[in-house]
């Protein structure tokens, strides 16, 4: 039977380079979700090198990962067929004066994955494309609020969002007042948010599906409103897009949205993302239409030919291997495995993994059923010690049975601990430390 005596994980090297990025970075990271709060106290390992589905840490320990590049390499790290299209393009320059042909066979190759889409242009990350898919609803419209889905946690670095967030300092209330939300899942509150704002509301956005699927009818219905109102949908398919479908949600579920957003898996880890739509909303930020023009998206670097070969591999790799079905059994075969282990250990109503196959979470809930940031820390802590980076439990195609094995091996040990902790009504005996974080919060 698995117990905690499981060797206390060391990381030296570690923390002094976490001591070393906080001096010169602010958050000692460059995504917050990344930040050493993030982990248990002193067991924020910082990353040498990674391939597959493995990464090694400068103290010299490997570990499964999960979540890589916070969903961004589905695929592993080096992937083969990425790396070398990367290298063909590096050799021929990165960016030029004049759009170069790249840019033609990424965007055709684009539009023939995502069929529902007439017209794309390219950026280097999320947040640009959500912002310009705002910015464009709110031109087309001539109104001036965005409606954001409630239940989804994170749609943009700028203030339109950001202000909607504990984190909102340095952002004007008058511009956080123009975001309103509305619930996932509730047509009915969804209509009433419109009629309550009569033809002001220039978007809908949301996320297509989270860690729940859409109730039978929702995305459709989104659409009825959003055309009965006269509202631009937004998917942000950062998350959904290749994970769900080739297509994203948007080709699994088959509701098209007026403009979508793509990111994150799109370049396994190379920094490319997507602006997608319609091709009336799109050319109004082009050359060929007669009305006002819409600064939509310029970036220096959003057509650097490196990324865009990254795209282009990818999807050819998605589409001929059959990732998206690969990343569902895997997951699925994780999720088994992790729900049995906890069930084993009577903690199977405390450790809860939630999500799509392709894209599970878990939650670690306290002796009162209840979102626990100090139990979240104990299991992370076990996770670790056992070769286990895993902030989440979404997979990348990478991982293989004995992975699996390895991790489920390695959550039953976490789970004998859970179980005394919860048996002690106190997990802080086995914390070691402050408890981690969550992302959005007033002060540090």
């Amino acid at each position: 039977m698995p117990t905690e005596d499981t060797q206390e994980l060391l990381l030296p090297r570690s923390r002094t380079a976490n001591e070393r990025l906080h001096a010169m970075i602010p958050g000692g990271a460059h995504t917050y979700a990344k930040g050493d709060d993030q982990y248990p106290e002193n067991l924020a390992p910082v990353i040498s090198h990674g391939r597959g589905a493995h990464v090694w840490d400068i103290d010299g320990n490997r570990y499964v990962e999960y979540g890589s590049g916070l969903r961004s390499v589905s695929l592993g790290h080096a992937h083969p067929r990425v790396t070398e299209a990367v290298r063909r393009e590096l050799d021929r320059g990165s960016n030029f004066v004049r759009p170069s042909i790249m840019e033609v066979e990424a965007a055709e190759r684009f539009l023939a994955t995502v069929p529902t889409a007439e017209m794309v242009k390219f950026a280097k990350n999320g947040s640009d494309v959500t912002t310009a898919a705002v910015r464009l609803a709110r031109a087309v419209t001539g109104r001036p609020r965005v409606a954001i889905c409630g239940d989804h946690p994170f749609f943009s670095v700028d203030d339109w969002f950001i202000g909607t967030t504990p984190m909102s300092a340095g952002i004007p209330a008058a511009t956080t007042e123009l975001t309103v939300a509305f619930p996932y899942g509730d047509l009915a509150a969804t209509e009433e948010l419109l009629t309550r704002y009569q033809d002001e509301v220039a978007c809908l956005i949301l996320e297509p599906a989270g860690h729940t699927e859409p109730p039978p009818g929702y995305l459709a219905g989104l659409r009825e409103l959003a055309d009965r109102h006269g509202c631009v949908l937004i998917f942000d398919e950062m998350i959904t897009g290749l994970r769900w479908s080739e297509a994203g949600a948007q080709g699994l579920y088959g509701v098209v949205p007026d403009l979508s957003t793509f990111g994150k898996a799109l370049g396994n880890g190379f920094a490319i993302s997507a602006l997608a739509g319609r091709r009336d909303l799109m050319e109004r930020g082009g050359l060929r239409h007669s009305g006002d023009r819409v600064f939509l998206l310029s970036t220096t670097h959003g057509a650097e030919t490196h990324s865009l070969a990254a795209a282009m591999a990818v999807q050819t790799t998605y589409t001929e291997e059959g990732v998206t079905a690969q990343l569902h059994a895997l997951g699925e075969r994780l999720a088994a495995g992790v729900r049995d282990a906890a069930a084993v250990m009577g903690v199977g109503d405390h450790i809860v993994v939630q999500g799509r196959a392709s894209n599970l979470v878990f939650a670690t809930l306290d002796e009162n059923r209840q979102p626990s940031q100090q139990y979240r820390t104990l299991f992370l802590r076990r996770l670790l010690a056992g070769g286990v980076l895993a902030p989440s439990f979404v997979v990348s195609s990478a991982l293989d049975d004995a992975d699996i094995d390895h991790t489920v091996d390695v959550v039953a040990q976490a789970c004998a601990v859970y179980r005394k902790a919860l048996d002690n009504a106190d997990p802080t005996p086995w914390l070691a430390g402050r408890p981690v974080k969550p992302v959005f919060r007033r002060v540090t």
